[in-house]
């Protein structure tokens, strides 16, 4: 068997750029997806979710992205994928869940059930969706009620007459609240307070990403980029600021009981639904076998030559790129990413072997 010259897995925005670039850089390439459409993590979004609610998609490369508006973002996403796969002629194989990737000599054998490929070099694009984090607390299996996540936030009508509690500090539960509190009782606990932003400019979004990358270069675990910006409303959810909605019960909770949770004064609040806004974490646990891991209990980028190049290649094992990680974990740095990532399999497969993976 003939082994790829790159293989990308994943055909998300990140993994999409990255395989346009390589491609256009003739690198021979295949894309590994899990889902069995394209579209990504956006496929799995709620049906009340609109191009107006998304926070931004950004163009791929030499295709605009949709324009904003009341187009079901779960459809409208989706099928920007599917058009720019076809029309770019992108090798996409699918539905195909890795499992493993392990070092045989010189190349990477990616595994999935029964299947294998075998790669010169790899591009990981697998994001977070798949892997949703739910803090633990005590009590947390006693709750009688509805515990839900965003991965699984199915929309604001299954919350009419329910009181709901939402737990999280980023862009996710801002919009939950903006969309819950005008039509059902909500409560807001987060485990920090809030950093509040009038607006977002494309300075701050540079200082953020720069702080997101500093971390990642370190062999750190790359923090969100809204955890060094700050949150900022917008208009659809100025009603729920005018109904106090945004006055986070403090401090956090410190167990779950039956019918609802308790601080650690005593004092109670009975709640129908838990709705966890906490975040993702990167699925990344096909790579262990490569053990990329630093200490620090990141994955360390090294940076790329040029200027305005996005952190990509791992320091552990230079045959292994992530792009939708750290600094490009956005839809505009997964672009980037996917650019730079093209970029050094360009090096590696240009080098000496012995040089480039020594």
């Amino acid at each position: 068997m003939e082994p790829w010259e790159s293989l990308v897995i994943g055909a998300g925005q990140a993994g999409l750029s990255a395989a346009h670039h390589l491609l256009r850089r003739g690198v021979r390439t295949v894309i590994l997806d899990a889902d069995e459409a394209p579209g990504g993590a956006w496929q799995h979004r709620w049906d009340a979710l609109t191009m107006d609610d998304v926070h931004g998609v950004a163009d791929l490369p030499e295709a605009a992205a949709p324009p904003r508006g009341a187009a079901r973002a779960n459809r409208a996403v989706p099928d920007y994928f599917a058009a720019y796969e076809q029309a770019h002629r992108l090798d996409v194989q699918r539905p195909v869940r890795v499992d493993s990737v392990t070092s045989v000599g010189d190349l990477l054998q990616v595994r999935a059930g029964e299947r294998s490929w075998l790669t010169r070099t790899l591009v990981n694009a697998t994001g977070t969706w798949t892997r949703p984090f739910i803090p633990h607390y005590p009590g947390h299996e006693l709750f009688r009620g509805e515990q839900l996540h965003t991965a699984g936030y199915p929309g604001p009508d299954h919350f009419r007459g329910k009181r709901v509690l939402i737990v999280g500090g980023g862009a996710s539960a801002v919009q939950f609240i903006g969309a819950l509190a005008p039509i059902t009782e909500t409560l807001w606990v987060t485990r920090r307070e809030p950093v509040w932003r009038e607006e977002f400019d494309g300075e701050a979004g540079y200082q953020a990403v720069q702080m997101v990358q500093e971390r990642v270069l370190q062999g750190l675990a790359p923090q969100s980029v809204v955890s060094v910006t700050g949150l900022a409303l917008r208009p659809q959810e100025r009603r729920a600021q005018e109904l106090g909605a945004y006055r986070r019960r403090k401090p956090m909770f410190a167990s779950i009981e039956e019918d609802g949770v308790r601080w650690a004064d005593g004092s109670y609040e009975q709640v129908d639904v838990i709705l966890w806004a906490t975040g993702f974490r990167a699925a990344l646990g096909h790579l262990a076998p490569l053990h990329l891991r630093s200490p620090e209990g990141g994955i360390q980028l090294v940076g790329t030559p040029g200027a305005g190049q996005t952190p990509t290649q791992t320091a552990l094992d230079p045959r292994v790129q992530l792009v939708g990680y750290g600094p490009s974990a956005s839809t505009i740095g997964a672009n980037r990413a996917g650019r730079s990532a093209a970029a050094a399999v360009v090096r590696l497969l240009s080098a000496e072997p012995e040089a480039a993976l020594g």
